[in-house]
């Protein structure tokens, strides 16, 4: 069969430039170490190895994500911790606020330091994060939460919880609305309610009751009428429902025992002390209480003055209040922080997965377009031997000219 010299040439030529083009592109690999350099090397990995990629880099960002959350999450755990120190600080004012050795300039000078209190509280409620917007605003993070007002402090925020995504299908509350914190508080043991009427004369002191059946619990409100009668004087009360047109007496004419329980409703509470003719004492459903107007009232409390006995159990009875409606506020905060420390638990299980799920989408693209340096460097050395062979192969076979053997 005669082959023609440019023939030889051309298919010499095509071969080398083949085997020079598949060194190039071992040569490439080895250098990136990448065994996939363009989608065309192995299009269905290049396919699989996209959608990997775009999975890692959504799980870095939810990485991200969790860390913001973390730190602000941390930045409100702190502020509510001032918030629980104050609190605290304000309950043991109370305490000290109802020893009986104390006269009204004593219980003034509590009043003006309560009132100190009240202005650090409202600062922590009016805290902002690293970038400036309010812990306790809700979604309006650029208002002021709280401003003080002759009652206690005005909310001007709203009810929202501001979210982030820190999961794949997970998203936690990074902030808390100072209205749940600080004005969603439960008065009275957070069933009901006592309190003793502003015209009282007498020196009766009522506690805060418990709840003996919650299913006998109607919501009405209660009131103790007091009678004192007879020679010698005997002390009787009547219960009355006074959610009823007109009010129904549940309780007529009982004999009164100064710390004997007085049940009624589901209801149980005791009066001690001696109350007087006309004197009457409350009983209502919890309402809810911001912490400031507690405050504010417990600062009045203290500042009027205090005359007889009449005006010793007026002070007896509002400190009860304040230290009940305290307490509420408190264990909200409590709660709150509890609420926290749970969020900042699942960030820490989240980071777990994400660093699981970091691992494995690493392992996937290494099966996927990683080289194996050891074949490649073994296929190049092979490939490097056969272009040797072909370059010597083509010089001979390009010194066969029937011109070379005429001249000769």
């Amino acid at each position: 069969m005669r082959i023609a010299t440019s023939t030889i040439f051309e298919a010499g030529t095509r071969q080398l430039g083949t085997l020079q083009s598949d060194m190039a592109k071992l040569q490439l690999q080895m250098s990136t170490n990448k065994r996939v350099v363009s989608p065309s090397d192995d299009p269905i990995a290049a396919s699989r190895a996209l959608e990997v990629t775009q999975s890692q880099s959504i799980n870095t960002q939810l990485d991200t994500n969790r860390s913001n959350a973390r730190s602000s999450l941390s930045q409100e755990e702190v502020t509510l911790d001032g918030v629980t120190e104050l609190l605290q600080s304000v309950q043991e004012l109370v305490v000290k606020a109802g020893n009986a050795s104390l006269g009204d300039a004593d219980r003034a000078s509590i009043a003006t330091e309560l009132e100190g209190r009240f202005a650090d509280l409202l600062g922590l409620a009016n805290s902002t994060d690293g970038n400036g917007a309010y812990m306790f605003s809700g979604y309006k993070s650029n208002t002021q939460p709280f401003n003080q007002t002759a009652t206690g402090a005005q909310y001007d925020g709203d009810q929202g919880q501001r979210n982030v995504q820190v999961g794949s299908t997970r998203s936690v509350p990074i902030s808390d609305s100072g209205s749940a914190i600080f004005e969603n508080n439960p008065t009275g043991n957070g069933r009901f309610q006592t309190g003793a009427a502003a015209t009282n004369t007498g020196a009766g002191i009522i506690s805060s009751g418990t709840v003996t059946d919650v299913s006998q619990l109607t919501g009405h409100k209660y009131a103790l009428a007091f009678k004192v009668a007879g020679e010698p004087a005997v002390t009787t009360y009547t219960v009355n429902d006074n959610s009823t047109t007109p009010p129904t007496a549940l309780q007529s004419d009982q004999p009164y025992k100064a710390g004997q329980s007085i049940t009624f409703g589901g209801m149980s509470m005791d009066i001690k002390g001696v109350p007087a003719d006309g004197d009457s004492f409350t009983v209502a459903p919890s309402e809810k209480q911001s912490v400031f107007t507690t405050i504010t009232k417990l600062i009045d409390t203290l500042r009027s003055p205090t005359i007889g006995s009449a005006g010793k159990a007026e002070l007896a009875n509002g400190l009860n209040q304040a230290s009940d409606n305290l307490k509420s506020a408190y264990d909200t905060v409590l709660t709150t922080r509890s609420a926290i420390g749970s969020r900042l638990n699942e960030l820490d299980s989240l980071d777990s997965t994400g660093d699981d799920l970091n691992i494995q989408y690493a392992a996937t693209l290494s099966d996927l377009v990683d080289l194996d340096l050891v074949k490649t460097y073994s296929m190049f050395t092979q490939q490097q031997i056969t272009l040797t062979a072909a370059q010597k192969s083509f010089t001979t076979m390009s010194g066969l000219s029937l011109f070379n053997f005429i001249s000769g």
